[in-house]
């Protein structure tokens, strides 16, 4: 759930997104320096029951009657952050092995049973976690429940399988890093900004350590992380937690208990000097600048303040940073950026594409003098309140549906071990201040704490050369 964004000039999405969330007038302007004042609407309570089976299996539920649908979240605690030197993309991968059958559900038939049964399903995977999940009418409880612990429980893993999907790993790679422009840019980014691997390598991994992966190694690989007592499970919508608890058991309590993985060293040592890098793109037709800050974990009371610090520079049409350098200067076609919110040391990102004959570096100083405002002059009392407001429209729209609620009750507990969490963002956001904007900008956008890319297009060859 990293928010990220990048804002358009002449965006409809973007002009659509700002007039769904202006600011409530219930939200008051507060006297320089202090906090607005607080919002009197009532706290919107997600019910969660927590119970952990004999398997070490954490299962999290969440009724909901208002309309007859479930959602189902599994949840594995393993990413890239999991992978080893020389064999990176087993996560990912596993994304795809995960949909190629199990015992008693055929090759590519979990899909079409899913869909015929009016649901929708798909998996995806990040540096901290791997998830699959389903929404189905709620009188197929049964189905999602069998779907997803027959492959925990037997997944078939023989050599065809692996090929084939480590061949579609491989495509994909192709098609959204290797031959996309500005696809290496991400990569460079976190090369640079991390020194330990968990976070330093890409998510979807290596060529080379795709080659390398042997039908021994993702048959390890899945005992190990595949595993009940690394798993969450998360149930939303309309069924009886009595009821539904009786149904897990049945079809998840005989899966047998594995040894738990090994814990994760993602500390990272304390940045002394700015990184910076420039690449050539070949794909490339303007130039982009990459600005990245090393910051704390996400959810943490300094996140907070950063993730409304980004709200400030980056987001919508009213933010700084599109008002200054799309609007008023004219230098950039787009801009973007905020807070990860990743389980580990996160980055603070500001993305620009860059107009034709503008410089990078002018974009670059631009962008600073806007942090160094900040930093010595904090955010006004209207920023501040917009933001709030805007942060809570967006908690709220991504709770609307069940399966947003059970993604991300289940980030919350795989990454920070706190469901409720779901429940804590409007108390979290109320309590952050001006005086606590400007103090994690001053802490954290530093030049030492930073790292700049810039991906210039690359000129063709000339004609004749053999390129």
């Amino acid at each position: 759930m990293q928010k990220m964004r990048i804002i358009y000039a002449f965006s409809l999405s973007a002009i659509l997104l700002i007039a769904s969330v202006a600011v409530r007038p219930s939200i008051a302007t507060a006297a320089d320096g202090a906090n607005p004042a607080p919002d009197t609407a009532p706290a919107l309570r997600i019910p969660i029951k927590q119970v952990t089976m004999k398997n070490g299996l954490r299962v999290i539920l969440s009724e909901d009657h208002s309309a007859p649908t479930y959602s189902i979240c599994v949840d594995y605690n393993v990413g890239s952050r999991n992978e080893r030197a020389g064999r990176t993309g087993f996560a990912h991968l596993f994304e795809h092995m995960m949909f190629q059958g199990s015992e008693n559900v055929g090759k590519g038939e979990m899909n079409m049973v899913v869909q015929n049964n009016g649901g929708g399903m798909n998996g995806t995977t990040d540096k901290d976690r791997t998830v699959y999940f389903e929404t189905l009418p709620a009188n197929q409880l049964d189905l999602g429940l069998f779907l997803e612990s027959d492959r925990m429980r037997s997944l078939a893993i023989n050599q065809a399988n692996l090929d084939n999907q480590r061949n579609a790993v491989q495509e994909e790679r192709r098609l959204r890093v290797d031959n996309q422009p500005y696809g290496k840019t991400f990569d460079t980014v976190d090369d640079l900004a991390y020194v330990n691997l968990p976070y330093k390598h890409s998510v979807i991994g290596s060529m080379e350590d795709l080659n390398a992966a042997s039908l021994d190694d993702v048959t390890q690989f899945f005992k190990m992380y595949y595993a009940p007592n690394n798993a969450v499970l998360v149930l939303v919508g309309d069924f009886k937690s009595d009821e539904a608890l009786v149904k897990i058991e049945k079809y998840f309590g005989n899966i047998p208990q594995q040894s738990n993985p090994p814990a994760v060293d993602m500390t990272e040592p304390a940045s002394t000097k700015e990184q910076r890098a420039n690449l050539e793109d070949a794909l490339a037709r303007v130039p982009r600048l990459d600005m990245a800050y090393r910051i704390t974990p996400g959810y943490t009371p300094d996140w907070y303040a950063l993730d409304v610090l980004g709200d400030i520079l980056t987001n919508g049409q009213s933010s700084r940073l599109y008002q200054e350098l799309v609007k008023d200067k004219a230098m950039v076609t787009g801009v973007g950026g905020g807070a990860g919110n990743d389980r580990g040391p996160a980055l603070f990102r500001f993305i620009a594409s860059v107009k034709p004959g503008i410089a990078p570096a002018d974009v670059e100083k631009t962008i600073e003098a806007d942090v160094e405002r900040i930093q010595k002059d904090g955010v006004t009392a209207e920023e501040l309140a917009k933001t709030l407001t805007r942060d809570r429209v967006s908690h709220l729209q991504s709770l609307q549906g069940t399966l947003g609620r059970a993604f991300g009750i289940g980030e919350f507990a795989v990454n920070f071990g706190n469901p409720e969490l779901i429940n804590q963002g409007d108390a979290a956001y109320a309590k952050v201040t001006r005086a606590d904007v400007q103090r994690v900008a001053q802490k954290y956008l530093t030049q030492n704490n930073r790292i700049v890319v810039i991906t210039m297009p690359k000129a063709a060859a000339p004609a004749g050369s053999g390129q």
